[in-house]
């Protein structure tokens, strides 16, 4: 157990153990998804040289000059650059937060179901950036390990939630997902923080599990807890970080917990401190019914509301 109440996960021992393994993982994470609605998990195959030649890549276009990016500006919820003050995080609980301090390149799910109306909402094509041709070629790779690994989180919160493992990934066949590589420059480079001001302001996710390949820093990850309030979460180098969002907390009737986080402003004491973090936010099939809520109306209206257009 690291952290107050978020633990880290083998997930060899969830794919290889015995019966009484894999039933005490499912009830470790049902335990940490009630308490803060996040894990640790380390064991998941997941290349660490493709994640640092994103990051290199990434940096070079998050360093080029802001009337290079421009061509690739997007709004929240698009396939492209989001610019400083795009986002406003904080906005969709309610917090009038100014913008958060961070560079995204974001991409989203871009095979065609079909069915027209869904495939020009949910569907469309990616944008590369023809500065980091490389950048294709990383990202599609590890997009297609984040699939993997997701559906198998899937599985073990199935079985967490006393289900069968197929409870969530039945509703994953052509789901919706986004990637943000998101950087978030040091205060040497944009200067001193708006009071109130976070590089991603105070906010939980929107939808159902949430993989997070960040790194250490004095300006990082906080995560929330009633018992404890803001700390910082815990980190293993190997290890992602895992959040639910608020989709999963409804689909478990309240039972766990939308993971509240923020990441922390630029340290004063550290202003040479950058930071980029791999964001992967699953999804799934557009359409599904939640307890009542159909589940992409509930993503749309939550993206619109982090915008600070």
């Amino acid at each position: 157990m690291t952290g107050r109440g978020i633990p880290t996960i083998d997930l060899r021992h969830w794919h290889y153990g015995d019966t009484e393994d894999r039933a005490g993982i499912a009830a470790v994470a049902d335990e940490a998804l009630r308490r803060a609605g996040f894990l640790l998990v380390t064991g998941h195959g997941v290349d660490p040289e493709v994640r640092a030649e994103i990051r290199d890549v990434a940096r070079e276009f998050f360093r080029l000059p802001q009337t290079v990016k421009e061509p690739y500006a997007v709004r929240v919820g698009g396939r492209g650059w989001l610019g400083p003050g795009a986002e406003a995080n904080g906005y969709a609980e309610g917090t009038e937060t100014p913008p958060d301090l961070k560079e995204s390149l974001s991409f989203a799910a871009d095979e065609p179901t079909g069915d027209a109306a869904v495939d020009a909402e949910w569907f469309l094509p990616n944008t590369w950036p023809g500065e980091v041709p490389r950048l294709k070629v990383l990202v599609e790779t590890y997009l297609g390990q984040m699939r993997e690994l997701s559906d198998s989180l899937l599985e073990l919160l199935g079985v967490a939630l006393g289900e069968p493992e197929s409870f969530f990934t039945r509703h994953t066949g052509h789901p919706t997902w986004g990637f943000n590589i998101n950087w978030y420059p040091s205060r040497d480079r944009i200067g001193d923080p708006q009071p109130g001001q976070f590089r991603i302001g105070p906010h939980t996710d929107f939808g159902t599990v949430t993989v997070l390949d960040r790194q250490k820093g004095r300006g990082g990850l906080q995560v929330f807890t009633d018992e404890a309030g803001w700390e910082d979460a815990p980190f293993a180098p190997d290890a992602f970080t895992i959040n639910i969002g608020d989709l999963m907390a409804r689909w478990t009737d309240g039972r766990w917990r939308s993971g509240r986080h923020r990441v922390l402003p630029p340290p004063a004491d550290a202003p040479a401190e950058e930071l980029m973090s791999l964001v992967y936010f699953y999804e799934c099939d557009p359409g599904t019914d939640v307890r009542g809520v159909d589940s992409h109306v509930h993503l749309r209206a939550q993206l619109d509301a982090i915008s600070t257009d």
